[in-house]
């Protein structure tokens, strides 16, 4: 019984989550790359079962924050029998002491979150060694602290050329892909356009300036539960959402003590409204593309 109620209430929130997706996608101004957007269910703290669910339902792509968790779900046997075109993508901070034990993910297919040239080196050696003989190369994103907090981890925005351009003339074992922000929690769209997701768009555009990359060849992953249709209608191609496809993570040690603060308040009854209009106050503020 448990099963099938699950079942249907991740099947219905995951088809909810989808149209949303496609629906703010159809409102991007022309002037952005036409790249369709990437669905990254975030399943952590959930069990293999509901990943599964979810799979089952269509989606491909899921994202995990710990090393540890993603190690153990990924390995899982269910999950490797029923979910063999499964993506992982690694949307956590990430330690040095922690690139080979991530690497060893199977089905690994993104890490979104390497925040420094020092991280890139060790997980570029570290990769070339597990790879062996096969000269695929390893999916990464830079991860940007766009909001200045100290509680946020990534790259100041002032270093993001020149560590793109170290990854990509040094660290041939890597493919970047893109860049990858968190922002500050709980930002009121009723002002304008997220400023984290401006500055995102920002150093993009300076990445491609600098290095002669065309646009569309560089994604952002940016934008969560309460605010990924405003990021998807100013640019995102990769949006982490969790909480409104899987329901209230469960953290079991803690979770009883210290409750979870919400990111902002009614996301469910107020994104569209709010997304829709923000977007129009963001037609002119938008990074074209030039």
């Amino acid at each position: 019984m448990w099963r099938v109620a699950m079942s249907e209430e991740v099947g219905k929130a995951l088809q909810s989550v989808v149209e949303r997706v496609n629906q703010a996608a159809s409102r991007r101004p022309k002037t952005l790359p036409d790249v369709p957007p990437r669905l990254v269910a975030v399943s952590k703290t959930k069990p293999p079962e509901m990943v599964v669910e979810a799979y089952r339902q269509g989606q491909r792509n899921f994202g995990e924050n710990y090393v540890n968790e993603l190690l153990d779900k990924a390995s899982d046997p269910v999950i490797l029998e029923s979910c063999p075109e499964i993506k992982w993508h690694f949307i956590g901070h990430l330690q040095k002491n922690n690139v080979n034990k991530l690497l060893g993910v199977p089905n690994l297919f993104l890490v979104e979150t390497v925040d420094s040239a020092k991280l890139a080196d060790k997980v570029n050696n570290s990769w070339q060694r597990i790879r062996g003989a096969s000269t695929q190369r390893l999916k990464i994103m830079v991860q940007l602290n766009t909001s200045g907090e100290q509680s946020k981890h990534g790259l100041p925005p002032e270093e993001t050329v020149d560590t793109v351009k170290h990854i990509m003339s040094k660290c041939s074992a890597l493919q970047f892909s893109g860049l990858m922000t968190i922002g500050r929690y709980g930002y009121n769209l009723t002002l304008g356009p997220n400023p984290d997701f401006q500055m995102l768009l920002t150093q993009r555009q300076e990445v491609c300036d600098g290095l002669k990359l065309p646009l569309q060849e560089v994604e952002l992953s940016m934008g969560m539960s309460t605010d990924f249709e405003h990021a998807i209608e100013v640019g995102s191609t990769n949006v982490r959402v969790g909480s409104i496809i899987f329901g209230n993570r469960e953290y079991p040690n803690s979770a009883a003590n210290t409750p979870v603060p919400s990111p902002a308040p009614s996301p469910e009854k107020t994104s569209k409204l709010v997304s829709e209009e923000a977007a129009k106050k963001m037609q002119h503020l938008t990074v074209s593309e030039h």
